[in-house]
């Protein structure tokens, strides 16, 4: 890869499945060079998958077997920006439906515990919308739902 800087994502043995379950999932992204370990380690073999280089919507990551030691968390997550509900549901079915676990207010989990926020842009203008009120309402409506309904969020935003 060619960029100075990318995300470096600690998996325990799977980042080339998780690599490859975001480049068929998402839109822009791809798996690059899969490096396997020259030696044993303390989290492998030698000849296992060691890292794997991979872009998610065009965002450079590097996928690290690194063990059980660190899992993830919500203190790390993708937001992904939405264009309409098709999009939002295909999103949120894939990351779920692979094994992953719902969460509250657009988030999800994959199957390897990464966060998602599966985030449709009408929900970001709604809780931005000048006439507070309608925020509030917006706001309230994201507040009880799992997945976003964008079609609930733009009725509790009219009033």
């Amino acid at each position: 890869m060619s960029s100075k800087n990318r995300i470096c994502l600690w998996y325990d043995g799977a980042a080339l499945e998780a690599a490859t379950f975001y480049a068929r999932t998402f839109p822009d992204s791809a798996v690059g060079t899969v490096y396997r370990a020259p030696a044993d380690y303390p989290a492998g073999k030698q000849g296992d998958v060691l890292t794997v280089e991979f872009t998610v919507m065009g965002i450079p990551c590097l996928g690290l077997n690194g063990g059980p030691a660190f899992p993830h968390s919500e203190a790390f997550s993708f937001q992904v920006a939405t264009d309409d509900q098709a999009e939002t549901d295909r999103l949120w079915n894939a990351i779920v439906g692979n094994g992953g676990q719902e969460s509250e207010c657009g988030w999800c989990k994959d199957r390897w515990g990464l966060s998602w926020q599966i985030t449709p842009r009408a929900l970001t203008a709604a809780i931005a919308h000048p006439d507070g009120a309608a925020a509030r309402r917006a706001f309230e409506a994201m507040m009880t739902m799992r997945k976003i309904d964008i079609a609930a969020i733009e009725a509790a935003l009219a009033g």
